[in-house]
């Protein structure tokens, strides 16, 4: 039993699988009326990026307003905007509406959250530096749509024609269709330790079988912290990323590994709030596509992503329970985890489910590299826009996204949730 629980922690689903990053896909022709999935789109059932170029609207406003005129497009579910110069900021608005698919409704004008740099890999990293990083907006979750329109407006300074700054280079629009949900179900139990790479979910322990493993993993507390007080929460039920469907290909395969996890940063994925629990696996497998096709990051950036119904979903490849690096808070990616709440929280309540899985997740995770959810922790910043390259700083060791970095990230709401996070964890440690 002690073989199994220890094996089963640290093993990436379907890791075997995985090749090298893709190139950037490259521009899709013009679609044709659609009224369902194309051969091509059905043949592909792990799902599809299409990505368009922005063009100057007509008019004496193209200098400062470029865009895509309405038009139909094949199914999608998610969309972005990205640009060359992953330094260079989007001044301005970027308003989009889109067509649902089977009732040709057409959306109101949305809204794109147009800074997305501070959830990225360190500064200097080969990652950040690989030559594939494009600047991003926040990606939104839509729906099953076949038809968009885009328009993205530079701030001016109240002439029509001059903008206080021009829009980036290269603007295209990325439609992300997240393919099928894959029939896992039907996925063999593992008998032994050595199938557990088949398990759609790693599952839950007792306090009793945790603390074992605890011992059994020898991570972060010395062996007289777990033989005297093994400070852990009971590990929650994870799905992992055989079980989302995550199609391995897509990323690079080997992962990178930091020393330890002194702290979590908590995000919201600022994808909105309007999906199905259904529909979360979904969800996960668009991100992770705009993360790696779109952004050209090397995985998904966050660690561990929790939907509203409280399910926790295994992020980036590398083993749950060990120090995977991630691409989730600028500057601070090192020593920590990242989670992502699936939606945006700026002025909607976190379910209480949601709130109880990070505590629940936080407890086991940090537990294993024996850190106090109620407590502080220095982190070295590795550069960003409110702390300078080198700099030690003290940290919550539950902290939000907006600790780190200068941003809206995990949301008001979200945010004002952190201190029932860290009690409640700590109580799931037996503090």
């Amino acid at each position: 039993m002690l073989r199994f629980l220890a094996s089963s922690i640290g093993v990436t689903c379907a890791a075997a699988l995985a090749l090298p990053l893709a190139p950037p896909a490259a521009a899709t022709p013009a679609a044709q009326p659609t009224t369902g999935r194309t051969a091509q789109a059905e043949a592909d059932a792990s799902g599809s990026t299409q990505s368009l170029p922005l063009v100057p609207l007509a008019g004496d406003r193209a200098p400062v307003e470029q865009g895509v005129p309405r038009r139909d497009v094949r199914h999608f579910s998610l969309l972005g905007v990205i640009w060359d110069d992953p330094d260079t900021e989007l001044h301005g608005r970027v308003q989009f509406r889109t067509r649902a698919a089977g009732t040709g409704n057409w959306s109101s004008w949305q809204e794109l959250e147009t800074h997305n740099a501070d959830h990225a890999a360190d500064p200097d990293t080969p990652e950040r530096t690989s030559g594939r990083v494009r600047g991003a907006t926040a990606p939104l979750w839509v729906g099953d749509s076949d038809g968009v329109e885009v328009r993205v407006r530079a701030e001016t300074d109240g002439e029509a024609t001059r903008a206080v700054s021009p829009l980036p280079t290269g603007l295209r629009l990325e439609l992300v269709d997240p393919g099928e949900d894959a029939a896992l179900s039907e996925a063999p139990e593992p008998d032994d330790g050595a199938r557990t790479g088949a398990l759609n979910e790693i599952p839950a322990l007792d306090r009793a079988q945790t603390e074992r493993e605890l011992l059994a993993l020898g991570t972060g507390a010395s062996a007289g912290q777990q033989k005297a007080k093994p400070y852990v929460g009971p590990r929650p039920r994870i799905v992992t990323r055989r079980g989302w469907g995550a199609n391995e290909k897509l990323r690079e395969k080997k992962s990178v590994y930091t020393k330890k996890v002194k702290a979590a940063f908590v995000h919201h994925s600022a994808t909105g709030s309007n999906y199905s629990c259904k529909q979360a696996p979904s969800v996960v497998r668009s991100i992770y596509r705009y993360h790696v096709k779109s952004m050209g990051w090397r995985d998904i950036g966050y660690n561990f992503l929790v939907d509203k119904c409280g399910k926790i979903y295994e992020g980036r490849a590398g083993g749950v329970s060990k120090p995977v690096l991630g691409a989730h808070t600028l500057g601070f990616n090192s020593n920590s985890m990242g989670i992502a709440v699936l939606g945006t929280y700026g002025s909607k309540k976190p379910s209480s489910a949601a709130v109880k899985a990070i505590a629940r997740l936080t407890a086991w995770k940090l537990g294993l590299y024996g850190m106090n959810p109620r407590g502080k922790t220095y982190l070295k910043s590795a550069g960003g826009n409110l702390y300078r390259k080198g700099k030690n700083v003290r940290l919550n060791v539950i902290s939000g996204h907006r600790d780190g970095f200068a941003t809206s990230c995990p949301g008001r709401k979200l945010y004002g949730k952190l201190k029932t996070v860290r009690s409640t964890a700590a109580k799931y440690q037996g503090r």
